[in-house]
């Protein structure tokens, strides 16, 4: 397993360097961007390690490209705990991340659980696994149609821009039509691993953009409705 750890400070590259080489990782550490994509056009990594600011760029940069030529898990390092940054990293296809000061039993419990995901994935497409329980390759809720075989969503026959994670959050309600999900049961769906490790604000994010996207009138829900007390249910429909 080689992981490419992209992080400015000295000190800190320093720890966790150590850290990931006494649990058996093979690591290579940069410090810019610049750097990275130097070692990245060398050699092929299996996790990446990114620090959000960086000398010449951002994790965000060194994210678009790692995504664009292979689905590798990257989790960012940010100092920034700020809803918005973790956000647009999370929308650019990073699994997870983690604010510093972090410990680095925590560390090593995001990279286990993101690694059993891929794992998991590789095993059975997400994709795959809706379409053979719906049994049909359209699935209809009201005025919204989701072509599973295709990734795509339709509203009154116009195709929706979904985001890789809203796209994941609303195949986990189609497979749960008519049930209350828990806000855990969405988290551990979507990041498999606890919620403890994850924000729970970004859940209430991805779910008022789903509802603003699928929705008619997201101050007035009809498809996605909020159970007090209990977590989130979508209608049964067709």
């Amino acid at each position: 397993m080689r992981i490419l750890v992209v992080e400015d400070d000295a000190i800190i590259a320093a720890g966790l360097v150590y850290s990931l080489e006494q649990e058996g990782y093979e690591v290579t550490a940069a410090d810019s961007v610049g750097d990275a994509i130097g070692k990245m056009e060398k050699q092929e990594f299996d996790l990446f390690l990114l620090d959000l600011s960086l000398p010449d760029g951002t994790g965000y940069d060194i994210c678009k490209k790692v995504k664009k030529e292979k689905d590798v898990p990257v989790i960012f390092l940010t100092a920034v705990d700020d809803e918005v940054n973790v956000v647009m990293g999370l929308d650019m296809g990073a699994d997870d991340y983690v604010t510093k000061p972090f410990r680095i039993r925590e560390l090593m419990s995001r990279i286990k659980s993101v690694l059993r995901r891929y794992e998991k994935r590789n095993g059975e497409d997400l994709t795959k696994q809706s379409a053979k329980k719906e049994e049909k390759n359209v699935v209809c809720i009201d005025q919204v149609s989701v072509h599973l075989a295709e990734g795509k969503v339709f509203k009154h026959g116009k195709e929706l821009m979904l985001t890789a994670m809203e796209y994941r959050l609303l195949l986990i309600f189609l497979q749960n039509r008519g049930q209350i999900l828990s806000r855990n049961q969405l988290l551990e769906g979507i990041w498999d691993v606890s919620g403890d490790f994850v924000n729970d604000n970004t859940l209430t994010v991805y779910m008022k953009r789903l509802r603003e996207k699928l929705e008619d009138d997201p101050a007035d829900p009809k498809l996605f409705k909020t159970v007090r007390g209990l977590g989130y249910m979508l209608m049964k429909g067709e």
